[in-house]
This record gives C-alpha cells, sequence and structure tokens, in this order.
C-alpha cells in the first residue's frame, strides 16, 4: 500500500487561483445543494501557546472525493520564524478507506480560503465594484486580493496593517497581480471608504464600525475563524445581509459567534449560506445600497475539492514521491 506525496512545491506548482475559484464555486454550489457531508470542524485548544489545532473531514457526494485535513492557527508562530497557518491533507478513496495522497495543506489553505472570499465578492458585491480595502496584510490578504482580483477590474487598493512595513510589502508585492494602484493607509478608517472590504486579522474585538461604511460596500470577514474572536461593530450585522459559509461552523465560531451569544442577532437574522446563493436559490442584493457581509470560516468541503484537483495533476503530470504504509 503507497501513499502519493506531494510537499509545498509541489502544490505551489500544481495549484492556481483560476482553477481554485472554479472548484470552490463548484463545491459551494453543492453544499447548496445538501450533497456533501461536512462535520463543522472540531478544535483542540492550547490557551498556554495562544494556538490551536483543528480537524475538518468532508465528502463530496457528487464528486465522490473524501478527505480530512488538520491544522494550526498560532499567530505567535511569526516571532519565531513559523507561518501562523500550517496545515496537512489527506486524501482517502470512498470506496475503500484507503489513503491516496497527503500533500501540503499550508499553501493550499491560503488559496482556497481566497478562492471562497473571491466567489463570494462574485455573488454579494456590486458588479461594478473596483475599489478594495484591506485591513490586515498577512498571507491571507493577499489571496484575498488575488482572488478579487479575478473576479473584478480593480481601480484602487487601500491597505492597513498595524505593523507599517508588512503593509509595505504588501503592497510592492501585489500591485503587479492586483493590476492597479496599492496605497497604504495610517488607519483602519481610511481603508472602509470602498466598495469590497477585506477584513483578515485575529482580533477579538469590533475593529470596523459602522459609521465608516458606505452603503452598498461588501465586506469578506475572513479573520474570525474560532470562538470569541470578531472583527466587525455588531450594528453592522444587525443592518446587513449576513451570509455564512456554513451554519453550524459559523455560529460556533465565525463572525457572528460573538453577537449571537450577546444577543446582538438571532440566527434568524442570517440571511443564507453561501452556497445557496451560488446554487441559485436565494439571491441577496437588493439595491446598489444594500450592505452585504461575508462570514467566512472555512470549510472543509474547500480543501478537499482543491486537494483533489492538486491529486488530480500531479497524477496527470507523474509528479510527487510515493510512500510505503505497509
Amino acid at each position: 500500500m503507497e501513499i502519493l506525496w506531494l510537499d509545498q512545491d509541489d502544490v505551489k506548482s500544481l495549484l492556481d487561483m483560476p482553477s481554485a475559484l472554479e472548484a470552490v464555486e463548484m463545491a459551494f454550489a453543492q453544499h447548496g445543494r445538501n450533497k456533501v457531508q461536512m462535520p463543522p470542524k472540531s478544535y483542540l485548544y492550547f490557551t498556554a501557546h495562544n494556538g490551536d489545532l483543528r480537524t475538518m473531514p468532508a465528502f463530496l457526494e457528487e464528486e465522490d472525493v473524501a478527505g480530512v485535513k488538520v491544522v494550526n492557527v498560532h499567530p505567535e508562530n511569526r516571532k519565531v520564524g513559523l507561518p501562523t497557518v500550517m496545515a496537512t491533507v489527506i486524501l482517502n478513496s470512498t470506496s475503500s478507506g484507503a489513503p491516496l495522497a497527503m500533500m501540503d495543506g499550508t499553501y493550499l489553505t491560503d488559496i482556497r480560503t481566497g478562492a471562497a472570499g473571491g466567489v463570494a465578492a462574485r455573488y454579494l458585491a456590486r458588479e461594478n465594484s473596483s475599489v478594495v480595502g484591506m485591513v490586515g496584510a498577512g498571507n491571507q490578504a493577499r489571496t484575498q486580493l488575488e482572488a478579487i482580483s479575478n473576479v473584478f477590474y480593480l481601480e484602487q487598493v487601500y491597505v492597513f496593517d498595524l505593523d507599517t512595513s508588512r503593509a509595505e510589502d504588501f503592497k510592492e508585492g501585489m500591485e503587479s497581480v492586483a493590476c492597479c494602484d496599492i496605497t497604504v493607509v495610517d488607519s483602519i478608517q481610511k481603508a472602509c471608504d470602498v466598495d469590497i472590504l477585506v477584513t483578515t486579522t485575529p482580533s477579538r474585538k469590533p475593529i470596523i464600525k459602522a459609521q465608516w461604511l458606505p452603503e452598498g460596500i461588501h465586506i469578506n470577514a475572513i479573520g474570525a475563524d474560532a470562538r470569541g474572536k470578531e472583527e466587525l461593530d455588531p450594528s453592522i450585522l444587525q443592518k446587513a445581509r449576513v451570509v455564512v459559509d456554513d451554519m453550524a461552523q459559523a455560529t460556533h465560531s465565525g463572525e457572528v459567534n460573538v453577537p449571537l451569544s450577546e444577543g446582538y442577532i438571532r440566527e434568524e437574522d442570517i440571511f443564507a449560506q453561501l452556497g445557496q446563493i451560488v446554487a441559485g436559490l436565494h439571491v441577496v442584493r437588493e439595491s446598489d445600497a444594500q450592505i452585504t457581509v461575508f462570514d467566512s470560516t472555512g470549510l472543509a468541503i474547500q480543501d478537499i475539492v482543491t486537494a483533489n484537483l492538486v491529486y488530480k495533476k500531479a497524477k496527470n503530470k507523474g509528479m510527487g514521491s510515493k510512500a510505503k504504509l505497509f
């Protein structure tokens, strides 16, 4: 019994954003049609180390692919030269359960999360959106902007980060990707007067105020992916059309988790899951003045469908190395 091993260089050479966007959009559509099995991610909390470990299994019935991702989130890792997020994905045969492939999931996680933001913006933002604000300038911000620039023609991007040097690095590295000017701003508020706002911070208190937002803005709220995290003023959620990636997961670990627990909103106030909109079951935007929010927690279906894409390309190209299990 052998398993195919694909390291990060392999994954990077095989996975591009346009392909990831297509695969993730398809996965959301299957989710909207109730054609997936995906229990909410489970957590181990390492409080003493300000980190956690998560397991994320999924089965996409129409694609007949299954597997699990194991991923950590440790914000302090940057201080010791390690990524905040590190992951491994295992694909399994649905007919025998045997492991087919194991691959680096760190780069894959960045790309599939960006792709989810791109899909959300495609369906929730105004069609003529051209100005983007980024709050946070880490790896997730980069793939979010890359995905959005594959969906919209961008004219201007504003970026804010507490670490100004990181924001400057973002500008230098992403202007050629976004094909537009990127301006580093010195306050969060200056990044909010935009068509699409992307938040990718680990904040545990609201940093985006309702009075800063123009009519018609769409927000990709990416940073809140665990219990107790939140980036948006709860009053934003009270007046916006809120779309989550998965109801069960978002209510305990997404942007809505704190406002729900504190009574600012109810589950009935959440408009829909993104997959339902992708599948054509709901139309979210009533007018160009409608404010929309996408609450992204990161779904296992995104990982598995993207990993399967990488696996099939690797087999076709004869890439990776094989390891004997037994």
